[in-house]
């Protein structure tokens, strides 16, 4: 029948197509927009580029240089006045439901003059992508009718929906209220997994934000970016290559001597570093110490375990409170903590002579060993042994 398009499909077959191109849609996204135009994390075939860019018109109405200027912008003022689409300024139902109108308000031209740099300028750009926006959504909503008829309507809407739901709304709102943290980063990005079929591995938020260079998202055994996967596959063809997903750390065992190498290992994998020193230092010294604590602090355990490896900047003052109770009373967990901050200052100092910080590392480690803490000890030897990772 005419109402039911070309392709006559049963519902369930409607259905898959539907999930099917909001994939593609998505996979466009994460793989064009954020990790290559926005990170130059990763390189693209001109070819796949173009179809992801044409993708997007006729899907989204956005453009790249408008979507790349909006996110560089959100990385560089994350969580202040200037953040686009903060749910810790603006709060979390108002980025859930209005993030798509968040980024239109955030496309000024000054916006898009500071942020929006080395993205297409090219006639098809000029011309049709930036000059009708518009077009393309219209565009898909005629196709969809031509081939599924009045289910097409439908099938147009929740592809309007996608992008605005899925990124706008859950990553940007969501990513950043609630969900898991791997890293001690100094925003409150946050993991969601495991959504990544239908966000593309942007649920990785947390990790994106630690490493946002890295065209890989995922950090551990059970996390799976699902648009890591496409850019292996699209690598096996040539039509990608992936950068700085690799660390620039190597731990080689039995190393005992630091040395520059040492210094710029640890400072160019400080968050995973930190991520160590947390489990390794501060977990269990805590378990260790909790039955000394008296009943008050002891009942809020769960929370003062995170607010010792938390960053400053994003500690409330009745938390820090709470936090400097703990210490005054808890002389060992007062000395794990310095030392935590005491090797952060290490990389966090500017205009410092390599053999400055080298000799700041190695006092480090020897205070570190001579504590007495048996984890503090085992922490600083395991430093010792990172270098460079040797050039292939």
């Amino acid at each position: 029948m005419w109402y039911n398009g070309l392709l006559d499909l049963s519902v369930m077959q409607l259905i898959l197509v539907t999930l099917g191109i909001t994939h593609v849609t998505i996979v466009s996204v994460t793989l064009y927009l954020h990790r290559h135009s926005a990170h130059n994390s990763l390189d693209l075939h001109p070819v796949l580029a173009h179809f992801f860019r044409f993708w997007l018109w006729l899907t989204t109405a956005q453009n790249t240089k408008e979507w790349t200027a909006i996110h560089r912008k959100h990385h560089a003022k994350c969580e202040t006045e200037d953040d686009p689409h903060s749910p810790v300024v603006l709060g979390i139902r108002k980025v859930l439901l209005e993030g798509a109108e968040l980024y239109a308000e955030a496309a000024t031209p000054e916006t898009l003059e500071r942020y929006g740099q080395r993205t297409p300028k090219d006639w098809i750009e000029r011309n049709l992508y930036s000059r009708y926006k518009m077009a393309g959504i219209v565009l898909m909503a005629a196709i969809n009718l031509l081939l599924f008829g009045v289910n097409g309507i439908w099938i147009w809407a929740v592809q309007m929906m996608w992008i605005p739901v899925w990124a706008a709304g859950v990553v940007n709102g969501i990513g950043h209220f609630i969900g898991y943290r791997n890293f001690e980063c100094a925003d409150n990005a946050r993991n969601i997994s495991p959504l990544g079929i239908l966000i593309g591995g942007e649920e990785l938020h947390n990790n994106h934000h630690t490493y946002p260079n890295s065209s890989k998202l995922s950090r551990r055994w059970f996390e799976v970016d699902i648009g890591w996967g496409y850019i292996r596959l699209f690598q096996l063809f040539g039509l990608a290559k992936p950068k700085g997903y690799r660390p620039i750390a190597h731990y080689v065992p039995g190393k005992r001597e630091v040395d520059v190498e040492t210094v710029q290992a640890i400072a160019n994998n400080r968050f995973d570093i930190m991520r160590q020193y947390r489990k390794r230092v501060m977990e269990p010294t805590l378990r260790q110490q909790r039955e000394m604590l008296d009943t008050a602090i002891r009942n809020r355990y769960r929370k003062l375990k995170g607010l010792l490896s938390r960053d400053v900047s994003l500690i409330k003052p009745k938390e820090q409170m709470q936090l400097e109770s703990l210490l005054e009373t808890n002389p060992v967990l007062r000395q794990i903590y310095d030392k935590s901050h005491e090797l952060q200052a290490l990389w966090r100092a500017r205009g410092v002579k390599p053999q400055e910080k080298l000799q700041a590392l190695v006092e480090w480690c020897r205070e570190a060993e001579a504590s007495g803490i048996r984890h503090l000890e085992e922490f600083a030897a395991h430093l010792r042994a990172y270098s460079l990772r040797p050039v292939a």
